[in-house]
């Protein structure tokens, strides 16, 4: 991608980070292919699958160690995610972006993906799951997210932190996820809707959802989870239809659940049949839910599955 100086970002005929592979040439046998290139807010799940049906086919064919993916920022922790529920690989899958285009002073492209390969090629990084390097860090793709509009230091993992630093010489990892969750998927045809909460929110909002015939829904509720009274009829009558109602945290830190059994309150949320997500923001419970309901075959425990 280029950006010009009116702003206006036009793919390139070559990712100009292809023409650094002589530089990458010292750290691994760098085998290239480009599966789109498109600005990240035009990456949709259809993408998302694309690109891990391409990871699949080609370590079953190729011996491949590891892979690296460049990556636009803006929905970069989504791919992640997705592609952390969709394989089951033991090599480390990799996603690197830039937060400084190639023509701006301090560009922090070029530095990122010579770090992503380091990571890939590196050992200690198996079995660790999909992961994310940006400026230095190492995060795990169940917990990272994009922090800042602009900084370079924008991927944190809120409550978790990274799961490794990268230095000059090494890359130190000093904790590991504790379980992987795979999900079998070949088809997306499955719809999902997702709300933030807030003050003196009215239920029409969720008759939209019911009226456009989406396949489920993820409200970021207020606090741990919960919702304006006006709501509640809403979220009863779409749990009635069979379309699973999934609630997250609009808060930063912190986990929903079930608390409080007022009107609104999670806990009577909870007795209604709603979700709780466990640690994950609402982007990412979406692609959860989504990739849920599309699961081949036996249709999956979505309250089991969202623990």
């Amino acid at each position: 991608m280029a950006m010009s100086a009116e702003g206006a970002v036009m793919p390139n005929k070559e990712n100009p980070l292809m023409k650094e592979s002589n530089k990458l040439d010292t750290l691994a046998t760098i085998i290239e292919m480009e599966a789109f290139n498109l600005p990240s807010p035009h990456i949709t799940p259809k993408e998302m699958l694309q690109l891990r049906n391409i990871i699949m086919e080609k370590v079953a064919v190729e011996q491949v160690d590891g892979v690296v993916i460049t990556h636009g920022t803006d929905t970069l922790e989504e791919t992640a995610y997705f592609l952390e529920l969709t394989t089951n690989l033991a090599i480390p899958i990799v996603l690197t972006g830039a937060m400084r285009s190639s023509n701006e002073l301090g560009a922090d492209g070029i530095y990122n993906l010579m770090e992503a390969v380091r990571v890939a090629v590196d050992d200690e990084a198996r079995d660790k799951g999909v992961l994310v390097v940006m400026n230095d860090e190492v995060h795990l793709a169940i917990n990272t997210t994009k922090t800042s509009t602009s900084s370079v230091n924008t991927f944190q993992s809120p409550q978790y932190g990274p799961l490794g630093l990268i230095t000059k010489s090494r890359i130190l990892f000093h904790h590991a996820p504790i379980r992987r969750q795979y999900v079998d998927v070949h088809h997306l045809t499955k719809r999902v809707a997702m709300l933030k909460v807030y003050a003196g929110m009215e239920v029409d909002l969720l008759d939209v959802v019911l009226a456009c015939q989406y396949d489920g829904v993820v409200l970021e509720g207020l606090g741990q989870g919960n919702v304006p009274p006006a709501v509640v009829k809403g979220i009863e009558s779409l749990i009635e239809r069979g379309i699973p109602v999934v609630l997250v945290s609009r808060c930063f830190n912190g986990i929903a659940e079930g608390v409080y059994g007022y009107v609104g309150g999670g806990k009577m949320l909870e007795d209604l049949g709603a979700i709780f997500a466990t640690g994950i923001n609402g982007q990412k419970a979406r692609l959860k839910l989504l990739i849920g309901l599309n699961k081949a075959g036996t249709p999956l425990d979505l309250k089991e599955f969202f623990l």
